[in-house]
C-alpha cells in the first residue's frame, strides 16, 4: 500500500520522532486543516490527552482511526464511533513479549514478584508498559519500582551510559531463595518505536475495524503484526 499521511498529536520527545522518523507522510496535528480528507488517513496521538476530545472529534467527522500511545488517558470513556488502536507500547517485539505474559502472568501470582522499570529521568508519565506488566501478573500498579537517577540505572541496572538520556528497561523478577526466575527488556532510542508505530497504521488501515477501542494485542493475535 502507498504510504498513509499521518496526524501527529504531541510535542514530546517520542512525537518529535515520529515527525522525523515518518517523514514525509507525518505531519503535526497542528497541520490537520492543511492535511484534511481524504489525505489524513490517520491519526496518532503521543500527547498529554488535553486536545484527546478534539482529535477523536476529527477521526470521527473523517471516518479515520486513532492511534493511541499515551497512558493515563480517558480515550476509553471518549471514545465513542471511532476506531481506536490503544498502545501501552509501539515497540512490536516488547508488545509480544507483552502479549505473551498476558496469558501466562497468572501462573505466578501465588509467588513472589519483583517488577523494575527505568526510563531516562526527564519521563514524568505514567509508565504504562510497566502497568501492563503488573496487570498481566496481578501485581498492584503501586508495587512497580521506578528508578530515575542515572547513577542507580547504570550501577544497579547495567544500563549503558549512552543510553541513559533515551531508554526503557524492565526487569521482573518471580520467586526467591534456590530458585528464582529473571526476565529483562531494555529498548535503547526512539527507532524501534518509529517502526513500531508506522506498522500498527499499516495493520489499521489493511484491516476492517469495528468503532470501538482495540488493544494492539489484538492485532498481534490476528497476525497482522
Amino acid at each position: 500500500m502507498n504510504a498513509p499521511h499521518i496526524l501527529i498529536a504531541g510535542t514530546g520527545k517520542l512525537a518529535r520522532e515520529l515527525l522525523t522518523g515518518l517523514a514525509p507522510a507525518a505531519h503535526p496535528w497542528s497541520d490537520r486543516e492543511a492535511v484534511s480528507a481524504p489525505v489524513a488517513q490517520a491519526v496518532v496521538h503521543a500527547g498529554s490527552g488535553r486536545e484527546l476530545p478534539d482529535i477523536l472529534r476529527f477521526c470521527l467527522e473523517r471516518s479515520v482511526p486513532l492511534i493511541e500511545l499515551s497512558t493515563g488517558t480517558d480515550v476509553v470513556r471518549l471514545a465513542h464511533g471511532v476506531p481506536v488502536v490503544v498502545c501501552p507500547n509501539a515497540n512490536l517485539l516488547m508488545l509480544k513479549f507483552m502479549a505473551m505474559l498476558s496469558r501466562s502472568g497468572s501462573w505466578f501470582r501465588h509467588e513472589f514478584i519483583r517488577l523494575t522499570e527505568s526510563h531516562q529521568a526527564g519521563k514524568t508519565s505514567v509508565p504504562g508498559t510497566a502497568v501492563a506488566m503488573a496487570a498481566s501478573l496481578s501485581l498492584p500498579p503501586q508495587a512497580i519500582v521506578s528508578v530515575r537517577d542515572p547513577g542507580r540505572q547504570s550501577l544497579e541496572l547495567g544500563i549503558p551510559a549512552e543510553t541513559l538520556g533515551r531508554h526503557a528497561f524492565h526487569r521482573i523478577e518471580i520467586g526467591e531463595g534456590d530458585c528464582r526466575l529473571r526476565l529483562e527488556t531494555l529498548v535503547t532510542g526512539g527507532a524501534p518505536y518509529v517502526d513500531g508505530v508506522r506498522r500498527i497504521v499499516e495493520a489499521s488501515l489493511s484491516h476492517p475495524l469495528e468503532p470501538r477501542c482495540h488493544d494492539v494485542v489484538e492485532f498481534i493475535e490476528q497476525g497482522w503484526l
